[in-house]
C-alpha cells in the first residue's frame, strides 16, 4: 500500500476490523517510512451480472427493468405488486444461479413470459405484443390462439 504522504510503499497493519455487515474491512497502517498513519478499506471486488442485448451491447442486470414492464403488462389487472415482486425475484434467483454471469434478454424475456402466462392471460398477451414485436395482426392472432389452445 503507497503511503499518500510520501509515497512509499512499505508499511505495517496496526489495527483491523470488519464493518458490522462483513463486506468491509478497515485496516489502519503506519508508514515504515515517515511514521504517519493511514486507513484503508478492503472490500470483495463483485462481477455484476450481465444482460447481452439483441444489438450485442451488455449492461447491468436491472431487476427494476423487469419490474417497470410487468407493471406496464399488469395495469388495471387483479394482480398485486406483491406477485410481481415475487416473479422479479424468482428471475433474478435463476439469474444468479446461472453458470455464467451473462444472459441474453431473450432468456429474461421468455421467463417473464412464462410467468405472465400462468398469471394472467390478459397481462401475458400485453407483454407478448411488446416483446415479441409482432409485425402484423396474423402473428398477433397466432399467439392468441396458440395460448387458447394451451
Amino acid at each position: 500500500m503507497k503511503c499518500p504522504y510520501c509515497e512509499h510503499l512499505e508499511d505495517r497493519v496496526v489495527d483491523s476490523r470488519e464493518s458490522k455487515e462483513g463486506d468491509v474491512v478497515r485496516r489502519r497502517r503506519e508508514c515504515l517510512n515517515c511514521g504517519r498513519r493511514f486507513t484503508s478499506y478492503e472490500r470483495i471486488d463483485e462481477i455484476p451480472y450481465m444482460v447481452v442485448k439483441k444489438d450485442g451491447r451488455r449492461e447491468r442486470f436491472d431487476r427494476n427493468k423487469i419490474m417497470v414492464g410487468l407493471l406496464r403488462a399488469c395495469e388495471k389487472r387483479p394482480i398485486s405488486t406483491g406477485q410481481l415482486e415475487h416473479i422479479v425475484d424468482e428471475i433474478e434467483q435463476r439469474v444468479q444461479d446461472a453458470p455464467d454471469r451473462e444472459i441474453t434478454s431473450e432468456e429474461v424475456g421468455k421467463m417473464v413470459m412464462q410467468k405472465l402466462r400462468q398469471l394472467d392471460k390478459v397481462a401475458y398477451v400485453r407483454f407478448a405484443s411488446v416483446y415479441l414485436e409482432f409485425k402484423d395482426v396474423t402473428e398477433f392472432m397466432t399467439e392468441i390462439n396458440h395460448l387458447f389452445k394451451k
